[in-house]
Parts: structure tokens; C-alpha cells; sequence
């Protein structure tokens, strides 16, 4: 065992208790008819508190029958003549969140642009059913536009019947929806089904072969009440959310200030040793800086990693212009650049904890020949500081990937020597091999394992806390689980929480603080909302919130940051830093190490800056990576 597994002293000691003794137990509750600390900031608004029904009122009338009522923080159609409902205020533009539970056999409907010149709510607004799917007496499905719209099969699906994500009558569901003059979609939990513009010919087609073709108004009024419907049959409604959308699409920053930085080259004048600007078609080479950290060995060095499989190293000052090409794995990484595969290449470098005495660093790579996933370690030459042996290297593990996409691959070793690795769920969509809550699986994991041990036929020991040693139906490597695609894991080098983005499907982004033996929902949950259908696992825990989340009409693709311990910049100390790659926005969250909730969320760089990566040197001072053809990947912040 090494001296930093055995001896902790100091910082150093409490960091490692806080990774490795945090409760298994303490999960985070989402809550029910409240709107979270990035809804309020976002310009989210509840349509019903779980108290009072004061937004509704009857379709033409003045007031709420006693046929609705409010019961145990649902929004019920509990009695007979209860008739149709619609929201006081309403909307043009708008995005829609409200979870529904149907009885058995039950049917209900949403509708959205109702005007109340008609006999009928449904003469001008078009109708999301919400039904029974298993024993409804109506062949429209929960979800589908009435008799307009509905999903397409799942391209994973044997048949090629449509997608159906419902849960079964008496369970919750959710519904998403968004109506705007840019675009307009329905989620049904989490899942894309459709998307559709009002008034274009595809509408204006499927209208015409619709029943509603009679109806003058029907959906052309681009604004009116939301209507939620009264058909015969028990429902109840809770978490009805609603957003306003601006003219031109956008929608409110969930942002408590703006810290007005600017992006600054951190190394100007650097020259990236044996790199290739253009390949041998003449074709300019992207490089993809996807990470960079430091060696603990008072070099004041910095390890920089490409996607494409070189990892370099420099001096750590600002005037450096000379790298050096430590090793070049390009011949046995899959390329990033090929069609499809832009989240594989070399993901992941990690420095041993004892780097000064050992030399050993480890790297996570797609493999160019096979479908998998390499953990590797490495030795760094003898004869020159700057130069690895590519013939030392020792796999450590090989995992099986089904698809190139989600194969995550941070590595970070923690405050208690061992490596964290962060895996996907193996990709495509919708979590197809139902990784994410599978403990026999090492796919939607973060896994810990001991780099400096063996263990049976294992090249690597599995360390005696973790948290599913001795359960016979998960893998011991497992540190926590229900994580789709993680970008990318760091840790505060202050107190020691272990910090992960992780990239969502169809509408949240989120971030996690990950906690031993700790549940992250997916693919039963995407965030705090739910996600598909599957049946729950039998064994897990309940999932834990993420300590953050944000919408797809803010960002698209988060990528996990670190938090700043410098002091060059005294406004960003003990901040998290992360980004959105898709709308290349940088946030600040400031974190309440006591009781875990976030305080504050600030803007640093407004937009237009695409991260793959945050870095970190042995000062604390952060640093984020992007591509560039130019070889200019790495920068600070400035005020």
C-alpha cells in the first residue's frame, strides 16, 4: 500500500473523509410543486402549488367546480360533471412541465391556444391525450397530438410500433411541451416523441386530414388558455410549470450576477512539439486539447492531452514556447474525427499521486482496432524526464463499449489515492442496454479502484470500502451508479467532493456531487424528472438530486468543471467552475460544503466559448480547454 493510502495528515485527512466516509443513506428528495433554485432564476412559474387551484378556473366561466379539488398536492378530477379547466392567464410562446396520473382505463387531455369563443375547448386548441396506453379505449396514445402528431418506433425496437415511454395507469408520468414560432416538441418522461411547426405545410396537411379540419380557429389563434380536460375519468395533476419564451427564442439565464471575465491565452506563444497542422489529404488537423493537469513532483510542469492520442508537456509559465511530445498514441486510439465518433479518442490522463517517485501516469482511450475501452498505465522513461515508454504499458482494464458514443473516460486519482473512473452508459439513446441502474454492469458508473494492488486475475485491486464489495449482484469496482454520460469528474482539492457533469438527453443538463454507494437516476430519472419507462431495479437506493440542473433552453452539453483555489483571481476562489459546450456559456456555482445546496450561480463568460475540458495546475489556478486548427487550446480567465 502506498504512503498516501496509509498516512493522511491535515488537509489532506479531511479531504479524504469526506470522499470516503460520506453516508450512503442521505439522498436528496426532489420536490413536489416547487420550482428549484435554476427554475426560479430561469423564469419558471408554477401553475399550481399542491394548496390552491386559485390559476384555474372552468372552461367560460369565472370560477373552479367542487368536480376539481385538491388532494394530497394533486390537482384532481375527483367527481362527475367536474368539467374542463383552463389556466387563468395565457400564453403564446411558452414551454410546459406538469406530471399526470391516469386511473385505470382513464383518459384526459392537454390542450394548449384555447380561445373561449367555441362550445368546445378542443375547436381551437390542438390536444396532447393523456390515457390509459394499456387499457384506454382510444387507439391515440398518451402523448400524441390528437389525431396529428405521434412518435415514430424506436430505431432499437424489434417492431416498429411507436415509441411508448408511459408508466403504467396509477403512476406518475411527465409531460413536456413547447410552443413556439421557432419550433415546437412534446416530451413524454424525458423522451423526445415529436416536433412540429405551427402553420407550416406539414400542419396545415395533417389538420386537413383531421377531424379538426371543420373548426375555423383551430390552432390559429398563437395565443390562449392551457386547458386541461375533463373526460369521464379520474386524473390528477401536479408539477405544472410554465415558462414565457421571448420573441426571438430565448429564455432567462438562471444567473444571480455577471462576473464579466474574458477568455485570455494562457500559453500565447507555445509550439505543440511534432504536431501534425495538416494531414497527408492536405486536410488541416483539429486539436482537441480534452485534458490538462500536473504532476506532483515539484517540476512545475503541466500534461496536456489531445483527443487524437499525443499528451505533451511544458512548463507551467506564461512565456513557455517549448513542449515536449511525451508520447504519441495515435496508432492505437480511435480517431475522434471519424463519422460518429467525436466521444472517443484518448478521454482520459491521470498522474500517480506519487508521480515523483514512480513516474507512472494512466490514460483512458477508445481502442482503434476493437469495440472497447482502455484504462492503461504508463512509465515514463528512464533516460529523458520528458518522454514516456510507449512499451510500458499495462492495461488495467478493458471495458466492452456497444456503442462510440457516452463512453465518458475522466480519470481522477482522489485525496485517497485511488483511481476514479468515470463511465457512460454506452451510448446511442434512451440507455437502450439499461446500464444505468444495472449493478452487474461497469457502464453508467463511476468506478474506484486501486492502481498499486492485484486482485485474483485482476491487474488492479478493488479497494476493501468500496461501497458493493461483497454484494454478489454488483461489481466491487463500483463507487456510484445511474450516470449517463459523465464530462468530467474533478476534485476539490480543498474538501475533497468529487464533482461530475453529466451530459442529458432531451432536456437537462446536470451536476452531480458524488457521494459513496450514491444513485444518480438514470435511466429511471434524467435529473430530478422522469425519464422513461423501465421497471425500477429492485436493490437500489433511492436517487440523489443533483446539486444543479439546468434546461435545454439554456444549454445542451455541460461540461464539468473543477472549483478555483488560486488566488490570482479572488472573486472565482472556491467557485465550481463548469460550461455548456453547445451555447458556450461559463458559470460559477458557489456550494455550501455544510448543507450541500448551491447558493449562487454566476455568469463568467456570457457565450460563444466551447469547452471540452477544464484543467487545473498545482497552484489551483484553472484553466479551460477547446479545439482549435491553430494549436491556441488552452486558457484562464482575466478580468
Amino acid at each position: 500500500m502506498s504512503f498516501l493510502k496509509s498516512v493522511c495528515s491535515g488537509a489532506a485527512a479531511f479531504a479524504m473523509a469526506s470522499i470516503v466516509f460520506a453516508p450512503t443513506s442521505a439522498t436528496a428528495q426532489t420536490a413536489v410543486n416547487e420550482l428549484s433554485e435554476a427554475e426560479k432564476r430561469s423564469g419558471w412559474e408554477l401553475l399550481f402549488d399542491g394548496e390552491s387551484a386559485d390559476a384555474w378556473r372552468n372552461y367560460q366561466k369565472d370560477s373552479l367546480s367542487d368536480g376539481w379539488q385538491v388532494v394530497d398536492g394533486a390537482l384532481v378530477r375527483a367527481k362527475k360533471g367536474a368539467g374542463d379547466i383552463v389556466s387563468k392567464q395565457s400564453f403564446d410562446a411558452f414551454e410546459l412541465l406538469l406530471d399526470y396520473k391516469i386511473s385505470p382505463e382513464g383518459n384526459s387531455g392537454l390542450m394548449f391556444h384555447v380561445t373561449e369563443d367555441n362550445p368546445r375547448p378542443w375547436h381551437s386548441g390542438p390536444e396532447i391525450q393523456i390515457q390509459d396506453n394499456v387499457d384506454g379505449h382510444d387507439p391515440q396514445k398518451a402523448g400524441w397530438l390528437y389525431q396529428l402528431y405521434r412518435p415514430a418506433a424506436s430505431r432499437t425496437a424489434q417492431d416498429q410500433t411507436p415509441l411508448d415511454a408511459t408508466r403504467p395507469a396509477g403512476q406518475w408520468n411527465q409531460i413536456y411541451l413547447r410552443i413556439a414560432p421557432q419550433g415546437c416538441e412534446v416530451c413524454l418522461n424525458g423522451v423526445r416523441y415529436y416536433t412540429f411547426k405551427i402553420g407550416s405545410k406539414d400542419w396545415k396537411q395533417k389538420v386537413a386530414a383531421s377531424k379538426f379540419a371543420k373548426y375555423e380557429q383551430f390552432g390559429k389563434a398563437g395565443k390562449g388558455h392551457i386547458c386541461l380536460q375533463d373526460h369521464g375519468d379520474r386524473v390528477a395533476y401536479r408539477n405544472i410549470k410554465v415558462r414565457r419564451i421571448a420573441e426571438d427564442g430565448s429564455v432567462p439565464q438562471p444567473i444571480d450576477g455577471k462576473l464579466g471575465l474574458k477568455p485570455e491565452l494562457a500559453f500565447p506563444n507555445l509550439q505543440w512539439e511534432q504536431r501534425e497542422a495538416v494531414n497527408d489529404a492536405g486536410k488541416l488537423q483539429r486539436l482537441r486539447i480534452i485534458e490538462l493537469t500536473y504532476p506532483q513532483d515539484g517540476s512545475n510542469r503541466l500534461f496536456a492531452a489531445s483527443q487524437h492520442g499525443e499528451i505533451w508537456s511544458f512548463d507551467n509559465d506564461p512565456k513557455v514556447e517549448k513542449s515536449h511530445l511525451v508520447i504519441d498514441l495515435r496508432s492505437q486510439v480511435a480517431a475522434w474525427d471519424n463519422p460518429g465518433a467525436n466521444e472517443q479518442g484518448l478521454l482520459g490522463l491521470a498522474m500517480h499521486p506519487e508521480f515523483k517517485s514512480n513516474q507512472k501516469f494512466y490514460v483512458y482511450y477508445s481502442d482503434a482496432e476493437q469495440d472497447r475501452s482502455l484504462v492503461s498505465e504508463f512509465t515514463m522513461s528512464k533516460d529523458d524526464p520528458n518522454k514516456a515508454d510507449p512499451k510500458s504499458e499495462r492495461v488495467l482494464m478493458e471495458i466492452a463499449q456497444p456503442y462510440k458514443n457516452h463512453n465518458g473516460g475522466s480519470i481522477e486519482f482522489g485525496p485517497d489515492g485511488y483511481l476514479y473512473i468515470g463511465l457512460g452508459d454506452g451510448g446511442f439513446r434512451n440507455d437502450p442496454e439499461a446500464s444505468g441502474q444495472d449493478r452487474s454492469k461497469l457502464l453508467g458508473s463511476i468506478l474506484r479502484i486501486d492502481v498499486d494492488q492485484t486482485e485474483g486475475d485482476k491487474p488492479y485491486g478493488i479497494p476493501s470500502d468500496n461501497p458493493f464489495v461483497g454484494n454478489a449482484d454488483a461489481r466491487a469496482e463500483i463507487y456510484a451508479y445511474g450516470i449517463r454520460n459523465p464530462w468530467r469528474l474533478a476534485f476539490d482539492r480543498e474538501t475533497g467532493d468529487l464533482w461530475m457533469g453529466d451530459v442529458g438527453q432531451e432536456l437537462w443538463e446536470e451536476i452531480n456531487v458524488i457521494r459513496k454507494g450514491g444513485n444518480y437516476g438514470w435511466s429511471r430519472r434524467e435529473g430530478t424528472n422522469s425519464f422513461g419507462n423501465r421497471a425500477d431495479v429492485a436493490g437500489v437506493s433511492d436517487p440523489i438530486d443533483p446539486v444543479w440542473q439546468y434546461d435545454h433552453r439554456i444549454g445542451r452539453s455541460v461540461t464539468g468543471g473543477r472549483v478555483y483555489r488560486s488566488q490570482r483571481l479572488p472573486q472565482l476562489n472556491g467557485k465550481y467552475l463548469y460550461a455548456d459546450y453547445v451555447t458556450g456559456v461559463v458559470w460559477a456555482l458557489s456550494f455550501d460544503d455544510e448543507t450541500k445546496q448551491v447558493t449562487r450561480n454566476e455568469q463568467v463568460i456570457p457565450e460563444g466559448v466551447q469547452v471540452l475540458a477544464f484543467g487545473e495546475d498545482a497552484n489551483g489556478e484553472i484553466y479551460y480547454c477547446t479545439e482549435s486548427t491553430r494549436g491556441d487550446c488552452i486558457y484562464r480567465f482575466a478580468k
